[in-house]
């Protein structure tokens, strides 16, 4: 066996664990696989020998173009189920792919730490709204009017691409705050993910490889990595939204929200040197 091959065989292993634990979580928790492919392939690189600021820009561009497949599947999923609400994405659709476009651009501008810390704030409120909000009332009886809405479509596609996420992350406590159904809001937020996926691996795929990365980069998307996940994820998306209706959705958010909290806890360590 090459000596090429062994070097890879942590990462892809690593890979293939990851595509998928995140192709389930996408179908079954609507939070899109990038809130855990960005983690591990942040660490895993670094394992390798990888700068932090080019590991996390390796990260979060390969996990966006990962994206793109598992939300096709879910979508086709949740489209079966009658859980798509088309109206909405109809009305959110400009505004969020603006705020991709300012997001993405935004990402190729600031450092890695940026982004690192962004994430781990995010992973942070996200896990803190699962455990502790998890029966909470919403906090409005309806969606805002169409301003409100642009905001709340065009600050997810912002924050969501630049650290390398679906729309689910951040779409599905956005609305189910504001009364909307919870499957529903899975559903639509599988789209999401494509709206935020698709220009944002665009604009990953054509941005300049940074010095130190490791092997098999277009622009700032890892091939090995996306080839190793993709297959799980695609497959398992459909798996997870089975389940979704089969377990007690409470306990596993409950067990997802300690993850990302150790997981965006340590990024945030890491980037002040704790």
């Amino acid at each position: 066996m090459s000596e090429t091959v062994i070097t890879w065989l942590p990462l892809i292993a690593a890979m293939l664990v990851t595509g998928a634990f995140a192709g389930v979580l996408a179908g079954l928790l609507g939070v899109g696989g990038g809130i855990v492919i960005v983690p591990v392939l942040y660490f895993v690189l670094q394992g390798m020998g990888i700068d932090p600021d080019v590991a996390i820009r390796v990260a979060t561009g390969t996990s966006l173009l990962v994206i793109v497949p598992t939300s096709l599947s879910s979508v086709r999923s949740h489209h079966r189920r009658g859980n798509v609400d088309w109206a909405l994405i109809r009305r959110w659709w400009p505004f969020m792919v603006v705020g991709v476009i300012l997001g993405s651009l935004t990402a190729l501008k600031v450092h890695g730490n940026v982004i690192g810390g962004i994430f781990g704030v995010i992973a942070l409120l996200v896990a803190a709204n699962m455990l502790l909000r998890p029966k909470a009332p919403p906090l409005t009886q309806q969606l805002p009017g169409l301003p409100g809405q642009g905001l709340m479509a065009g600050g997810i596609g912002y924050f969501s691409v630049m650290i390398g996420i679906g729309g689910g992350t951040l779409g599905v406590p956005m609305l189910t705050a504001c009364n909307y159904p919870p499957h529903r809001a899975v559903g639509t937020a599988a789209f999401f993910g494509l709206l935020i996926a698709l220009p944002g691996a665009t604009a990953m795929l054509l941005a300049s490889t940074p010095e130190g990365a490791p092997d098999g980069m277009v622009g700032l998307v890892n091939l090995a990595g996306f080839a190793a996940i993709v297959p799980l994820t695609v497959l398992l998306a459909p798996v997870g939204a089975w389940l979704g209706s089969k377990l007690n959705a409470l306990w596993l958010k409950r067990v997802f929200a300690v993850f990302l909290c150790i997981s965006g806890g340590r990024m945030l360590m890491q980037l002040l040197g704790v």
